[in-house]
């Protein structure tokens, strides 16, 4: 019986253990033959990696949906590192160069080497920081001091650069180079170039075994189809700089992503970019790509809509063009008949201005002007264009004059001094001050200021009318420069008006002002300030916003230029501007009244009646002739709002060195007209009438 139960033992184990055996058998064959295969696959994965998929950026429109700046759906030529096989990035580095410069296309050209008339090697001229980025310990760690030839050895050498022409290895290494900079490799993409043609694509396309790791992508180019209508309010687009990318790596940016450089393309450089997607790339030991898995799309970034009206831009773009001209050939005619042929400063050098329009009831920039302008398009796409416009020492078309010139605004100024001393009691509105030709309580320190006439007795409202001098240096004596400040800056003079976009501060001249710079401020400074002088200087802006201030009966509304955001297909609102109380300049309302006729009265009977006595909407405004120091023609200003009894729109124009209020009164009308009567320019940069517009466009139809 005993041994009966140990065989039985035995059995069991053994069947046990040949049921196990058979488990692995059976195991084995389906690894080893039914999934061998499959399992082979997997094996040979050996690495996997995450390629960026760009996200499209949102576009820039007008108040009206105007596209101001806009994707076009594009071909960029991409090097892809998991095809590009090991030794072969120069040949196709060179054969895809060729093709695009016989096509004239362009290509991501970085390197600060050039090739001079010569055939040497030679640094570009103005490109410092990017030589030193050059020589830095990052990439080819040389002496500050090595020429360009040590540099160009050194990529040759790096790259194994060889058997190609001197201006071959120029762009082999300069491509070379900026992969490197860019962090090429698998999971970044190099972007080659970024906008061809459909027909260089087809050549890249039909010869891809003879270019390995070139692919064609399709993306988006920004594109502004009014190059020149505000550059300096949109800005542009551009590849990151070492100094962005260190500051923005943290928010996603690779190293070949573009960035806002200026204007609301920088401002708003968030809203715009949108996010980016992921793939997940797989390839085999042997560098073959196994499969590509979309993680997460990308979102596109959302559509601004800014407050400027395009038609009303084109306009005072065209005026000021116009009227900067006019000046500039009058002060020549001046010279010539008047002061035999001698320079006396009567606008001959003329060549800049500036206008904004703000819209009363929310401070809205309608539009914002300078001249001279430049068109964006030929900015990005010609380097001879940009070289051009940077070293333009006498007009500066770069500087966005509407926003960050500052001028000294003269006789415009007068208004925000009367409005302090009725307030502080130190003038009524029928205070009399005698004017007889010179301002001369400070003459026995050296100080005289001249009046445009012998005035006589007169008050506020014929002061004003009238620009008198001798009435509002003594105003501004009897008022003192505190008061006369603390009400210049709830005016928005002399501080930020907290435009979306980079604005100057502008100098409102004080105590704090001249301690700063080291001098003494005297009694006379303050009677100098009161006509807008002695260091007064402030932005079109800033003057745009005072009038609308005084327009808006005292309240200063936030100035902007965003009027709402939207998801990039325009469908849902994400935020809509409004009406913003910034500040209350504390005048009572019947002060405020005082000044603002005093404002009709230079449109009726004063220094702009000439222009706007006869106008058919009521005009209020304040013209400005102001002494620049520098030995040139005065700067000339008007500021202005309309209508009179419901303020809808208030302006500035500024004329630097234009001498005679002639021609700024004359851009003023224009911007008058452009809002009132719709007037518009033609093909040829003529201001017409809407009626004559649509006629001439008729018969060009036709």
């Amino acid at each position: 019986m005993e041994n009966s139960k140990v065989k039985f033992r035995y059995l069991a184990c053994g069947l046990i253990l040949t049921a196990v055996l058979l488990v692995y058998v059976l195991r084995l064959v389906d690894w080893q033959l039914v999934k061998g295969a499959s399992f082979l696959e997997k094996a040979q994965k050996t690495s996997t990696g995450q390629v960026t998929m760009d996200a499209a950026r949102g576009e820039i429109l007008d108040i009206n949906g105007v596209g101001l700046a806009v994707n076009k759906t594009g071909y960029a030529i991409v090097f892809e590192r998991v095809y590009m096989p090991d030794g072969s990035a120069n040949k196709t580095i060179s054969q895809l160069v060729s093709l695009l410069d016989q096509r004239g296309e362009k290509w991501t050209d970085v390197l600060p080497i050039t090739l001079d008339k010569n055939g040497k090697y030679q640094f570009i001229s103005g490109q410092d920081k990017e030589i030193t980025t050059l020589k830095s310990k990052d990439y080819l760690d040389m002496n500050t001091y090595a020429t360009a030839q040590q540099c160009m050895d050194a990529l040759v050498k790096k790259y194994e650069i060889s058997g190609y022409s001197a201006k071959e290895t120029r762009a082999i290494a300069s491509v070379r180079y900026n992969m490197t900079k860019c962090g090429f490799g698998l999971s970044a993409p190099y972007t080659f170039a970024s906008d061809v043609s459909k027909d260089t694509v087809g050549i890249v396309s039909e010869n891809s075994q003879l270019l390995p790791g070139a692919t064609i992508k399709v993306t988006t180019v920004r594109q502004y189809p009014f190059g020149n209508l505000l550059p300096h309010i949109l800005g542009n687009v551009g590849a990151l700089d070492a100094e962005e990318y260190k500051a923005n790596k943290d928010k996603g940016y690779a190293l070949n992503d573009e960035i806002g450089k200026s204007g609301v393309e920088q401002a708003l450089e968030s809203t715009l970019r949108g996010t980016d997607g992921e793939k997940v790339i797989e390839t085999t030991n042997t560098g073959a790509l196994s499969q590509e898995t979309v993680t997460q799309a990308p979102v596109s970034g959302n559509t601004v809509y800014l407050t400027i009206d395009s038609n009303l831009q084109k306009v005072i773009n065209a005026s000021l063009a116009k009227n900067v001209q006019a000046t500039q050939a009058y002060g020549k005619q001046l010279c010539a008949e008047n002061y035999k042929g001698s320079s006396e400063n009567h606008g001959e050098d003329c060549v800049a201005g500036a206008a904004v329009v703000i819209r009363v009831k929310d401070f809205a920039v309608l539009a914002a002007s300078t001249y001279p302008t430049f068109d964006m398009n030929e900015y990005l796409s010609s380097s001879d264009y940009r070289v051009a416009l940077n070293t333009d020492s006498k007009t500066k078309p770069l500087i966005n004059r509407a926003f960050n010139g500052i001028f000294t605004p003269g006789s415009s100024f007068k208004p925000s001094v009367a409005l302090a001393a009725l307030q502080e009691n130190a003038i009524t509105a029928y205070t009399q001050i005698f004017c007889g030709g010179a301002f001369t309580r400070f003459s026995s320190q050296g100080l005289t200021v001249k009046c445009m006439s012998h005035h006589g007795s007169i008050s506020l409202n014929t002061a004003l009318a009238k620009s008198c001098n001798v009435f509002f240096c003594e105003t501004a004596y009897r008022t003192g420069i505190d008061a006369m400040n603390l009400y210049a800056k709830r005016l928005g003079l002399g501080v930020k008006t907290g435009i979306e976009i980079s604005e100057s501060v502008g100098i409102l001249a004080g105590r704090e002002e001249r301690q700063a710079s080291g001098g003494t401020w005297w009694d006379g400074d303050t009677s100098q300030a009161g006509i807008g002088q002695s260091d007064n200087q402030f932005t079109p802006l800033q003057l745009a916003t005072y009038c609308a201030t005084i327009a808006n009966n005292g309240t200063r509304l936030q100035t902007h230029i965003i009027d709402k955001i939207t998801d990039y297909a325009r469908s849902k609102t994400i935020t809509k501007k409004g009406a913003t109380k910034v500040d209350d300049i504390g005048v009572s309302a019947q002060n405020i009244k005082y000044v603002q006729q005093g404002m009709r009265s230079v449109a009726t009977s004063g220094t702009a009646a000439s222009v706007f006595a006869n106008y058919g909407i009521a005009i209020a405004g304040k013209t400005g002739t102001a002494q620049t120091g520098d030995h040139s023609s005065d700067n000339v200003v008007f500021i202005g709002y309309a209508p009179y009894d419901n303020p809808q729109i208030a302006i500035a124009v500024v004329l630097e060195h234009g001498a005679t209020s002639k021609f700024s009164n004359a851009v003023a009308k224009d911007i008058f007209d452009a809002y009132f009567y719709h007037t518009t320019v033609d093909k040829d940069g003529n201001i017409v009438s809407a009626s004559s517009s649509s006629a001439s466009s008729a018969s060009s139809s036709r």
